[in-house]
């Protein structure tokens, strides 16, 4: 009898929901935990998931009780968070009950991305759930060591953009207002509601007959962020907008920065010419 509740006790801790968003996240995301030995429950978000991902269960953002519900059913209690959501449809958002009133205590912290995170991980807990970061329990989901992830490595003056650019990142994220960053010699953009992505479209165009690469891009964690909901992420969508503009490099976390397909991140900034800096900080 002692033998059988360990296994059920086991079977149980290695069960996880993978709440996916939209873009390629959600993929890398649940094959690396399988491969780390997890028993993946996904539920897609509607209209915002890929259908390639073929989840377990589709639910719109308003409909969260459904989700709530069948976990609780099925044994699960911890969940994690991947992939980007933009703006939903009117339809997505009518609310059921669990959801109405969790977005109102959300509201009260509406001070940015981080701080209404922060509150949805305090509902969810208070329900019995465990909120983890994929990054923690798959490593290989970030760069697991510091240092230049490149055949490129940055010279004397770009790690002087670097540090102003880690510098600026932080004051930005330390107000919740974004976590990416762009600098040559000057601030030339941070990242707001927009997302980084319509961000770094501005400073291609802004750079579009600069002809010698200089500056950097910076996506850094925020300090003091909930790193278990929404952390910065790379792909190469990221390498090519940054080599588009006329940068030299990336600077990221390691351990804490998602890299979509890191093999193809780093083939891809070898063969654009660009650095790859993941820092401890």
């Amino acid at each position: 009898m002692r033998t059988l509740i360990g296994m059920r006790k086991k079977i149980t801790d290695n069960k996880i929901a993978l709440i996916a968003g939209a873009l390629d996240l959600p993929f890398f995301t649940r094959d690396a935990l399988k491969r780390a030995g997890w028993d993946v429950f996904v539920v897609g978000l509607k209209n915002f998931y890929n259908p390639k991902l073929n989840p377990d269960l589709v639910v719109r953002i308003g409909g969260s009780g459904r989700a709530i519900r069948e976990f609780k059913r099925r044994g699960i209690r911890k969940l994690t968070f991947v992939g980007a959501l933009g703006h939903p449809n009117l339809s997505d958002i009518r609310p059921d009950w669990w959801t109405f009133w969790t977005l109102l205590k959300i509201l009260k912290n509406q001070r940015g991305y981080d701080s209404m995170a922060v509150a949805l991980n305090g509902v969810l807990e208070k329900q019995g759930f465990e909120i983890v970061a994929a990054q923690d329990l798959a490593p290989e989901l970030a760069f697991e060591n510091a240092g230049v992830q490149t055949r490129v490595k940055p010279t004397a003056a770009d790690k002087k953009n670097i540090e102003r650019a880690i510098e600026v990142s932080h004051t930005i994220g330390a107000a919740d207002i974004g976590a990416s960053v762009v600098v040559d010699k000057q601030v030339i953009a941070v990242e707001a509601a927009e997302g980084t992505a319509k961000m770094l479209e501005r400073v291609v165009a802004m750079r579009a007959s600069k002809r010698r690469a200089s500056g950097v891009f910076a996506k850094m964690t925020k300090p003091g962020q909930d790193l278990r909901i929404d952390i910065p992420a790379i792909g190469v969508d990221t390498v090519n907008a940054v080599a588009d503009a006329n940068l030299k490099g990336i600077v990221v976390n390691s351990k804490t920065c998602f890299v979509v397909n890191k093999p193809a991140v780093i083939k891809q900034a070898d063969k654009r010419g660009i650095f790859i800096l993941a820092l401890d900080e």
